[in-house]
């Protein structure tokens, strides 16, 4: 496995699961299963709904607490909670996690921000992250942080290459975790001839390529599936290297444009929505 090292010098692998719409059961499936293959990295949020069944997936799969860098992400709901960090760690099952983020700039997103700079301190967060913190919203909290974050997660893929966060995130050594890598299953991209050209030399699949192109990028990526063979193929994209002219070819792809397009209103409605947490 490879591995990127974060600005407070410890190490995430490049490449691990997410369980985004996962239901408990396949979230426990696709966690136990993901492990034994070889992942090493698993995210997971409270919104999801699913942290019981990561932390069950986990255990089942036999792969020692101390291999696993795991991820996870406080609800806008949770923020004001000084109890959410112990709650979220209940859940899952462990003492700590390897990387606690807020999840969006919505309600009282700076008392989030500093349950992560406590959690960090306490121990209970080797690493803290933000999520969907983009223009405004970054620029005000780094103008507000006591700590650094480590990581932040942002829809990022060949069309949509977050160019300008790039520039801002080299300033502070800040990395980028990327969900919606395969363009939300969009056809085109997955399709455009670049990827199959290059499969075709490597013996991948376009979306193998793809996902290769984001760690060349230096991002780490956490493609979610259910199936098997698809989680399988996600993790074996390590053994070839694309070369400065393909990167440059995949690079003329980018268009500055997204899939996801949120709205103030939206910022509203998460601050208002609690998760209903899984029960045992």
């Amino acid at each position: 496995m490879e591995n990127v090292r974060l600005n407070n010098h410890i190490t995430c692998p490049v490449v691990g699961i997410g369980t985004f719409m996962l239901s408990p059961a396949d979230a426990e499936n696709s966690v136990r299963e993901a492990l034994k293959m070889g992942y090493r990295l698993i995210d997971t949020a409270n919104a999801y709904v699913n942290e019981r069944a990561v932390g069950r997936g986990m255990k089942a799969s036999g792969v020692p607490r101390g291999e696993i860098f795991l991820s996870t992400k406080l609800w806008p709901s949770e923020y004001e909670n000084e109890n959410a960090v112990d709650e979220t760690l209940e859940r899952l099952g462990v003492d700590s996690v390897d990387l606690l983020y807020i999840h969006q700039p919505a309600g009282n997103w700076l008392a989030g921000y500093r349950l992560l700079e406590k959690a960090y301190r306490q121990g209970k967060a080797r690493s803290i992250g933000i999520s969907n913190f983009e223009g405004k919203y970054l620029a005000e909290l780094a103008a507000k942080w006591e700590i650094v974050p480590q990581f932040i997660q942002v829809e990022a893929h060949p069309y949509f290459t977050q160019k300008e966060l790039r520039e801002t995130l080299e300033k502070y050594d800040v990395r980028l975790m990327s969900w919606y890598p395969l363009g939300h299953g969009d056809k085109s991209l997955i399709s455009e001839p670049v990827f199959a050209r290059l499969g075709e030399k490597y013996g991948k699949t376009p979306a193998q390529v793809i996902l290769r192109w984001h760690t060349q990028m230096g991002f780490v990526v956490i493609p979610g599936s259910k199936n098997t063979d698809h989680i399988r193929d996600n993790l074996n994209i390590l053994d070839f290297t694309l070369t400065e002219e393909e990167m440059a070819q995949i690079a003329k792809l980018d268009k500055n444009e997204r899939y996801y397009h949120r709205t103030d209103a939206q910022l509203v409605q998460f601050a208002a929505w609690k998760p209903e947490f899984e029960k045992e």
